[in-house]
């Protein structure tokens, strides 16, 4: 099967485990403590209004987005319940193990609405008041504009430099790694086994990560036609901005994937897959193997659906 002719997967990391989507399901493979490995399943439901407005250019991509995030949280609910503690620790130990496991869950969750709550409120403000506290030495609005960037892109790169520091998140960030290889396999057309796996690259265009770091980039320019002064002026725009900036962003690191295989404009995706060597780590074989199992269970549950559809399809006629 070409490239051009290939299914688009999705994907995330969650805890101690993989999830990917297709067309018609969502599915869910973690490890569990007694080295098995524990499935969720969810059927991607159809609204046509949705349908709708994912063929709407910009506004597309904040439907995605939204959409991705809820069903992501219940992905990464059922891999947080099914994180055990080990019925022979004692009552501090297991009472430790379950702070460790919201303490992870917490940490994969600001990654993952970094761009809504955090990072388009607070994320958006905080680097406006620092570029208005330079404004002495940088005066003009794109100056401000310039500053305001560099103190967003400072503060992106700290946080999740931090957070990629601590050993939880950071296994979160292996099997982040996991699915980007998985992918990637896929999409060149290699057997997915652990040797053809691990020989992928953890980095991808369509990663979440590099969205985040395009609505930075984005972000710069879209400012560039509003005011920024006076300061309560700076702020409206700016929260009144998000969606368009969201919607822009989208386009982009779609645009970055369908060029990546042109000589000069792959260029252009480059900046997001470096956030990704801060985003995704190397996978262990055991975390490859998961990813993997999550991926082929959700091609045989993916088979399954279509042949319901041409079913369905036979019976109406």
């Amino acid at each position: 099967m070409s490239q051009e002719n290939k299914p688009v997967y999705g994907g995330q990391a969650v805890v101690e485990g993989v999830m990917f989507g297709g067309k018609h399901n969502y599915v869910t493979a973690i490890r569990r403590k007694d080295e098995s490995i524990d499935y969720f399943h969810l059927p991607r439901k159809s609204n046509s209004a949705l349908t709708t407005l994912k063929k709407i250019p910009f506004l597309r991509g904040i439907v995605a987005i939204v959409e991705a995030s809820a069903n992501g949280s219940k992905h990464l609910t059922f891999s947080t319940d099914r994180f055990d503690v080990d019925p022979s620790e004692d009552e501090k130990m297991a009472a430790e193990k379950q702070e460790s496991k919201m303490t992870m869950a917490l940490g994969i969750a600001a990654v993952g609405v970094l761009s809504f709550l955090f990072g388009k409120f607070i994320f958006t403000l905080v680097p406006l008041f620092l570029a208005e506290l330079t404004r002495p030495i940088f005066s003009t609005d794109l100056s401000q504009i310039l500053v305001e960037g560099f103190f967003k892109l400072v503060l992106l790169l700290g946080y999740i430099y931090a957070i990629s520091l601590t050993p939880l998140i950071k296994r979160v960030f292996q099997y982040h790694g996991a699915e980007h290889k998985v992918i990637n396999a896929f999409e060149e057309n290699k057997e997915l086994t652990v040797q053809n796996v691990q020989s992928a690259s953890r980095l991808h265009y369509r990663c979440g990560s590099s969205f985040i770091l395009f609505t930075v980039i984005i972000g710069v320019f879209v400012y560039m036609f509003v005011d920024t002064t006076p300061i309560y002026v700076r702020i409206l725009n700016r929260l009144a901005l998000i969606p368009v900036v969201l919607g822009i962003s989208f386009e982009v690191l779609q645009l970055t994937n369908k060029v990546r295989d042109i000589a000069v404009l792959k260029y252009l995706g480059y900046p997001g897959l470096w956030l990704q060597l801060l985003t995704t780590k190397e996978p262990t074989d055991k975390q490859v193997e998961v990813a993997i199992a999550s991926f082929n269970e959700l091609l045989r549950v993916e088979k399954l659906s279509e042949e319901d559809k041409v079913k369905e399809t036979e019976e109406i006629v």
